[in-house]
This record gives structure tokens, C-alpha cells and sequence, in this order.
């Protein structure tokens, strides 16, 4: 099924977008970039410079080598012969409608658009389609050239065919996919970290720990278990062998009194100044180039020590 997708169109090429093209580069698609920033093939290219060494070092890179890359200066354009297209242009409702209006005469009947969006709701952003059959939600993680997951979303105007195939081309570019059967804001992994970051928020705001510290409890602690299972099957295993049921017979009640007693903080001007200065002095001196190197270095060794490369 995935074999007929050979072109493959990005539309909107900042962070996430440059990230979706080196992954399918990757995969030997040929690549119709879109954005309107006239830096747009400049930034592309030198993303693809820096992701490509990680690539390697997963094996991500199909034999025949990276597919080849042509920048186009109008939306239409570029999805003009695209089997796939890949959207992520700014999450504001009246952009991506504007840019749905553009494309969808220039489609392929049996193409499929996937939109990158974190934020927005699936029925909102149908509303800039005369036909919504073969649009869906193909939401990744940061960066998606690394991290496998991506979020499949439709609903009842949406082509059950649309979504398998979706699913089948993301697996072939090696991602992991989950089925969403329900809408609700913020899809489910980013409804996760920002549970966990409000209380991480409420820990530093409260004093219990700095903003450096409870990073470094995320991630010499239990994030280290999350990147190997989740966390139910993480809770089962800590059950001594009784199971779910037997962990929350165990710690049920205590987990329940934590609960009640975590905060609901707010991201007023004080508390952003107190996240931002943490921050800072997190950073240590490195600059963001530096930064997002050692997170990509580490990315890369997790996920070949649990068999991503």
C-alpha cells in the first residue's frame, strides 16, 4: 500500500517541517518543500545537514540513499503529483484554512493530507475543506526525524482508507503510530507532559525543589523507565508480580492523597520568570545549537539501546 507513495509534499518548513522532510528524505520519497519564508531552502538544507548524522546512526536511511529535494515559491505547487502531504503551518484556524483552500484543487484524488497540529481540533481545521474525506491529524513529537510516535487522528467525515494509509506510510518511514478514537484538545501525549509539567511547576513555584533540580529528577527517574514502557505497565511491574490490581490495592490510597494534594498553578508573569531564570541557569553557559546537539546525542543512544537502530 505504502509503495505508491513516492512524492511526498511539506507545507510549512520551520523546526517541525524541515524535521518531517529529513525523516522522508530519509526514506528515499522524493520531497516538494512549501513555506514562504524566502530562508526556507537555506534552513531546510542546513537541517537536513545536522539531522543527517543521526539518521545514519539509526539506520533510518533507505539503501537507495536520501530522496531528492525541490522547493516551490506557492502551496499548489508543491502538492501538485504528491502522494502525501505532510502540513504543518502555524496553528492559527484562518492560516491553515487559507492554505487548505489553496490546495485542495491541486490534489490528487487519492492523496492524503496529514496536519502536524498539536493544538487544534480536528473538526475546526476540516472546516477549510469542501471535502474532508482524506484529511487527518498526523501529529508528531519533537523532533519527528527521532522520536517515533505519531498520533493518527479522523472522524466520521474522514476516509477510513485515508487513515490506514496514513498509518502503513508512517510505519515505512519507521514511526510509531497510535489510533486516537477520540477528539479532545491536545490530543493525548501532549495532554500528558503537561500534566506532569504543571506539577513540576507547582513543585518549583512551592520551593519543595529548583527548576533545575525537578528536571533532573524527570530525567534521571522516571523518565528514563517511560522511554522503555508507560506507565501502567511500569505500575503493574512494580506490583511484585500481583499485577494492576494488586499495585493499586497496594498504593492505591497513597497515590489518591498525592493527588489531592497537587497544584493548579498558573502561567502568570512571576511564575514565567521563575521558569525562565531556572532555566537559564540550567542552561549552564550553552547555547541553543549546543543544546539541541546533546538532546539529539542522547536521543540517539537511547533509542538504539532499546533497538531503534
Amino acid at each position: 500500500m505504502t509503495a505508491s507513495i513516492r512524492t511526498v509534499a511539506v507545507i510549512g518548513a520551520g523546526t517541525i517541517g524541515a524535521s518531517w522532510a529529513a525523516l522522508f528524505s530519509a526514506a528515499g520519497r522524493q520531497i516538494r518543500v512549501y513555506d514562504p519564508s524566502p530562508e526556507c531552502e537555506a534552513f531546510v538544507r542546513d537541517y537536513l545537514d545536522a539531522a543527517w548524522p543521526a539518521l545514519e546512526a539509526l539506520r533510518m536511511v533507505a539503501p537507495g540513499g536520501p530522496g531528492p529535494l525541490a522547493f516551490f515559491s506557492s502551496p499548489q505547487e508543491a502538492v501538485e503529483g504528491a502522494d502525501f502531504i505532510q502540513e504543518s503551518v502555524p496553528e492559527r484556524l484562518e492560516i491553515k484554512h487559507a492554505i487548505y483552500r489553496q490546495i485542495e484543487p491541486s490534489l490528487t484524488p487519492d492523496a492524503v493530507v496529514a496536519s502536524s497540529a498539536s493544538g487544534l481540533l480536528l473538526a475546526d481545521m476540516q472546516q477549510g475543506w469542501r471535502d474532508p474525506g482524506r484529511f487527518v491529524l498526523g501529529h508528531p513529537f519533537n523532533p519527528p526525524h527521532l522520536i517515533p510516535l505519531v498520533e493518527v487522528l479522523g472522524n466520521a467525515e474522514t476516509s477510513e482508507a485515508a487513515l490506514e494509509l496514513a498509518e502503513a506510510f508512517y510505519a515505512a518511514c519507521k514511526k510509531v503510530t497510535i489510533r486516537l478514537n477520540k477528539e479532545v484538545p491536545g490530543h493525548v501525549a501532549n495532554r500528558l507532559q503537561a500534566a506532569l509539567w504543571r506539577e513540576a511547576i507547582n513543585l518549583a513555584v512551592e520551593g519543595v525543589a529548583s527548576v533545575s533540580d525537578i528536571d533532573k529528577a524527570v530525567a534521571t527517574g522516571p523518565g528514563l523507565r517511560w522511554a522503555v514502557m508507560g506507565p501502567h505497565m511500569l505500575f503493574s511491574l512494580g506490583s511484585g508480580g500481583q499485577g494492576m490490581e494488586g499495585f493499586c490495592e497496594r498504593f492505591g490510597d497513597g497515590i489518591q492523597a498525592w493527588w489531592e494534594t497537587m497544584g493548579r498553578p498558573g502561567l502568570t508573569p512571576e511564575v514565567r520568570r521563575i521558569l525562565a531564570d531556572g532555566v537559564k541557569d540550567e542552561e549552564a553557559g550553552r547555547d541553543f545549537a549546543a543544546l539541541s546537539a546533546e538532546r539529539d546525542r542522547k536521543l540517539v543512544a537511547i533509542l538504539k539501546a532499546i533497538g531503534g537502530g
